[in-house]
Protein backbone atom coordinates (compact mmCIF):
# COMPACT_ATOMS: atom_id res chain seq x y z
CA UNK A 1 0.00 0.00 0.00
CA UNK A 2 1.05 3.59 -0.55
CA UNK A 3 1.74 5.93 2.37
CA UNK A 4 2.09 9.71 2.39
CA UNK A 5 4.85 11.04 4.62
CA UNK A 6 4.27 14.73 5.25
CA UNK A 7 7.04 16.53 7.13
CA UNK A 8 7.09 20.09 8.44
CA UNK A 9 10.45 21.82 8.92
CA UNK A 10 11.60 23.76 11.94
CA UNK A 11 12.18 27.47 11.25
CA UNK A 12 15.47 28.25 9.48
CA UNK A 13 16.10 24.63 8.53
CA UNK A 14 18.20 25.32 5.43
CA UNK A 15 21.68 24.84 6.97
CA UNK A 16 20.61 21.56 8.58
CA UNK A 17 18.94 20.42 5.33
CA UNK A 18 22.11 21.07 3.35
CA UNK A 19 24.22 19.01 5.74
CA UNK A 20 21.86 16.01 5.95
CA UNK A 21 20.64 16.06 2.32
CA UNK A 22 23.07 13.46 0.86
CA UNK A 23 22.00 10.79 3.37
CA UNK A 24 18.32 11.76 2.97
CA UNK A 25 18.49 11.48 -0.84
CA UNK A 26 20.39 8.18 -0.64
CA UNK A 27 17.47 6.60 1.23
CA UNK A 28 15.00 7.95 -1.32
CA UNK A 29 17.09 6.56 -4.15
CA UNK A 30 17.04 3.14 -2.49
CA UNK A 31 13.22 3.28 -2.40
CA UNK A 32 13.17 4.35 -6.05
CA UNK A 33 15.57 1.57 -7.05
CA UNK A 34 13.31 -0.94 -5.30
CA UNK A 35 10.34 0.37 -7.32
CA UNK A 36 8.56 1.64 -4.20
CA UNK A 37 8.81 5.43 -4.58
CA UNK A 38 5.91 7.25 -6.23
CA UNK A 39 7.12 10.80 -5.59
CA UNK A 40 9.26 12.84 -3.24
CA UNK A 41 10.20 16.46 -2.90
CA UNK A 42 10.43 19.53 -0.71
CA UNK A 43 7.97 22.40 -0.27
CA UNK A 44 9.68 25.72 -1.07
CA UNK A 45 9.21 28.55 1.42
CA UNK A 46 8.44 30.91 -1.47
CA UNK A 47 6.59 30.49 -4.75
CA UNK A 48 9.66 29.52 -6.77
CA UNK A 49 11.36 26.40 -8.10
CA UNK A 50 14.61 27.87 -6.71
CA UNK A 51 13.83 29.41 -3.32
CA UNK A 52 17.48 30.13 -2.56
CA UNK A 53 18.10 31.24 1.00
CA UNK A 54 14.34 31.21 1.73
CA UNK A 55 14.74 27.44 1.93
CA UNK A 56 12.03 24.87 2.41
CA UNK A 57 9.13 24.46 4.78
CA UNK A 58 8.74 20.69 4.62
CA UNK A 59 8.63 17.62 2.40
CA UNK A 60 6.21 15.14 0.89
CA UNK A 61 7.08 11.52 0.15
CA UNK A 62 4.65 8.99 -1.27
CA UNK A 63 5.99 5.46 -1.25
CA UNK A 64 4.95 1.83 -0.92
CA UNK A 65 5.40 0.00 2.36
CA UNK A 66 4.03 -3.29 3.73
CA UNK A 67 2.00 -1.54 6.41
CA UNK A 68 1.64 1.67 8.41
CA UNK A 69 4.13 0.52 11.03
CA UNK A 70 6.81 -0.06 8.40
CA UNK A 71 6.14 3.34 6.82
CA UNK A 72 6.33 5.03 10.22
CA UNK A 73 9.56 3.24 11.11
CA UNK A 74 11.11 4.29 7.79
CA UNK A 75 10.01 7.89 8.31
CA UNK A 76 11.28 7.93 11.90
CA UNK A 77 14.77 6.96 10.73
CA UNK A 78 15.09 9.79 8.19
CA UNK A 79 18.44 11.63 8.47
CA UNK A 80 16.52 14.91 8.47
CA UNK A 81 14.99 13.92 11.83
CA UNK A 82 18.41 13.15 13.31
CA UNK A 83 19.69 16.49 11.98
CA UNK A 84 16.80 18.43 13.54
CA UNK A 85 15.27 19.52 10.21
CA UNK A 86 11.75 18.23 10.83
CA UNK A 87 9.47 19.63 13.50
CA UNK A 88 6.68 17.15 12.77
CA UNK A 89 6.23 14.08 10.59
CA UNK A 90 2.82 12.62 9.74
CA UNK A 91 2.44 9.24 8.05
CA UNK A 92 -0.92 8.24 6.57
CA UNK A 93 -2.19 5.58 4.18
CA UNK A 94 -2.63 7.03 0.69
CA UNK A 95 -4.85 5.87 -2.17
CA UNK A 96 -3.74 6.92 -5.63
CA UNK A 97 -6.84 7.53 -7.74
CA UNK A 98 -5.40 9.35 -10.76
Amino acid sequence: MLYAIWSQDVPNSLPMRKEARPAHVERLQALRDAGRLEMAGPCPAVDSTDPGEAGMTGSLIVAEFDNLEAAQAWADSDPYIAAGVYETVTVKPYLKVL
